[in-house]
């Protein structure tokens, strides 16, 4: 009894001498980097009222966190679970996955999850839209291919064994129409012929969104945070009910904005679930301080600051931190993007330009003032799988890997330094990185690098290939017209038909090709998603090009049905 005192007394040793030893260094490593910060001018006002934006500059940091610490939860009887690893005071470093489009398979998100720890993520925020499981009244809400609650509960499990905290992110303003395109919830529209923004008037959309709100959450009990969107509430103040409330409240759709945000905020915070709340932070932008301090919407939520450009104005983020200090919150978020920003239907990844936007937003971290109340809670890395729920696919996730594997290598290590870029490789099993190319030079060895290679080749090679063979088209076509086919076939026009009719076969040669390869991608895109999206992606990228080759060789093969073939020349 008395040896196994001790060595907890040990153990209580080492464990003090280690804290100790981490607060020494990250003291001795904090960013002297600040951000000067200059009372904010812009006096914007308008719909959203009186701007009001600063009215003193927030003292600085001395940096950010940098060291990951974690520790097991105490445990207990809570009224939820109790999560496995305690985050709330580490940064966090989140993946992104949009599943509005192109959601993988729970098998594939199996083998991801392992690298995207590997690679320095600590969470995962899941956008679900309709591929939850919706049940009830809501069930209408859910995709033909939406996951199963089984399936939710072992994306869960997966998580966790990996050490990613999971981020449920519901929709609960803008950016809803996987709800308002239903006809049973049409009159919810703030515009009636937009299905993207909730009228906030209707008693009925509240009770949507936390019928909507308790499904998922109570999914979720293991996790910390939710995430409720809010951004880009498109039309908002344009409905007849709008503008009514807005002729009585002074123009103010900023408040209107705040006061449909505090009702969701509120209702989260009244349950026993312990979820804090985050939310996009554009549309928080132009509301004045005084607005969001009134609302008292800081007590239980953070902003999370997106920005996806490579050159975004660092001293901007500098002005809204300090505002959202002065507004009350105690914590915000960072959002960078990793891919599915450079184009509605951008099928390939540019290495390049996500890597820079990450570089800025180190820049940000490492200079950003900061008042002494807000500290950053940490990034998460976006990849944006539609720009909204009517548009093209953007890059499928396994394209995006490497770019997802450069940023956050990137934000781990403070830089794309040596050793970010021998740990990238390391993982990703490549040779070498060709950033401005958007390129990777090896084998490769990583879940989903059978399709990153063969869309690689689709998107540099396919168009092309086709175009160059139906540049013949036209002169082919004409050696294979009726007229010659009845008349000119085995007279002194023989010879120019025989030669038309072996770069016939060639296009068929090439068809077939193209024809072997794409259902080879098929296939192995069918091993990670649903048959909906391996059509929708071969509809935009693949079918747009193939189609007309597919066409001639139709034609020409009809020419052989009719024992049209030219006679050899003697």
């Amino acid at each position: 009894m008395v040896l196994h005192r001790n060595q907890k007394l040990n153990l209580l040793r080492i464990v003090v001498l280690l804290t100790v030893a981490l607060a020494g260094l990250k003291f001795f490593f904090r960013d002297s980097f600040t951000l000067d910060q200059r009372k904010d001018t812009s006096g914007e006002s308008g719909f959203w009222g009186k701007a009001g934006e600063l009215k003193q500059s927030a003292k600085p940091w001395d940096g950010l966190p940098a060291l990951l610490e974690t520790k097991v939860a105490a445990a207990g009887q809570e009224s939820r679970k109790q999560p496995v690893w305690d985050f709330s005071t580490t940064q966090m470093r989140l993946v992104h996955l949009d599943l509005k489009g192109a959601a993988p398979k729970v098998s594939y998100l199996e083998q991801v999850f392992p690298l995207f720890s590997k690679l320095g993520a600590n969470g995962i925020l899941i956008e679900y839209e309709d591929m939850f499981p919706f049940k009830g009244e809501l069930e209408v809400l859910k995709s033909p291919y939406a996951y199963s609650e089984e399936d939710v509960e072992r994306i869960q499990n997966l998580a966790e064994i990996n050490k990613l905290e999971v981020i449920p992110l519901v929709q609960t303003f803008g950016h809803v129409e996987f709800i308002l395109k239903h006809d049973k919830y049409r009159h919810l529209r703030e515009v009636e012929r937009f299905p993207n923004s909730f009228n906030p008037h209707v008693p009925e959309t509240l009770a949507v969104l936390k019928a909507l709100i308790t499904q998922v959450l109570s999914k979720h009990r293991r996790s910390s945070w939710v995430h409720i969107g809010a951004d880009e509430v498109f039309h908002l103040g344009e409905g007849m009910d709008s503008k009514n409330w807005l002729s009585r409240n002074a123009g103010d759709v900023g408040k209107m904005f705040l006061n449909h945000i505090r009702e969701v905020v509120d209702f989260i915070a009244s349950q026993d679930w312990g979820f804090q709340v985050l939310m996009w932070d554009d549309m928080l932008r132009k509301v004045s301080v005084a607005a969001v301090q009134d609302s008292g919407i800081a007590q239980h939520a953070s902003p999370m600051l997106w920005f996806y450009a490579p050159n975004f104005d660092a001293q901007q983020i500098g002005k809204y931190v300090s505002k959202y200090a002065e507004c009350g919150f105690k914590t915000i978020w960072f959002a960078s993007a990793f891919k599915g920003t450079t184009g509605p239907a951008q099928a390939w990844t540019p290495l390049h330009h996500h890597l820079q936007n990450h570089l800025q937003w180190l820049s940000v971290m490492r200079s950003v003032a900061k008042a002494p109340s807000t500290r950053l809670q940490g990034i998460a890395l976006t990849g944006w799988q539609r720009y909204d729920h009517y548009s093209a696919l953007c890059e499928l996730l396994p394209v995006g890997i490497p770019s997802l594997a450069v940023c956050l290598q990137t934000l781990v290590n403070g830089g794309f330094n040596e050793a970010a870029k021998k740990k990238v490789l390391e993982i990703l099993g490549f040779q070498s990185l060709q950033l401005e190319k958007s390129t990777c030079v090896g084998s490769g060895a990583f879940p989903g690098l059978d399709i990153y290679r063969m869309v690689e080749q689709v998107n540099s090679q396919l168009k092309d290939s086709v175009l160059k063979v139906l540049e013949e088209e036209s002169s082919i076509k004409g050696w294979f017209s009726p007229y010659h086919r009845k008349h000119l076939f085995g007279n002194q026009h023989a010879t120019h038909a025989e030669r038309a009719y072996r770069q016939a076969k060639k296009c068929i040669k090439v068809h077939e090709d193209w024809e072997n390869f794409i259902q080879t991608l098929r296939s192995h895109m069918e091993a990670v998603y649903f048959p909906d999206t391996v059509e929708e992606w071969m509809e935009e990228n693949v079918n747009p090009h193939l189609d007309r080759l597919r066409e001639f060789v139709r034609d020409f093969r009809e020419v052989i049905r009719l024992n049209a073939r030219p006679k050899k020349t003697l």
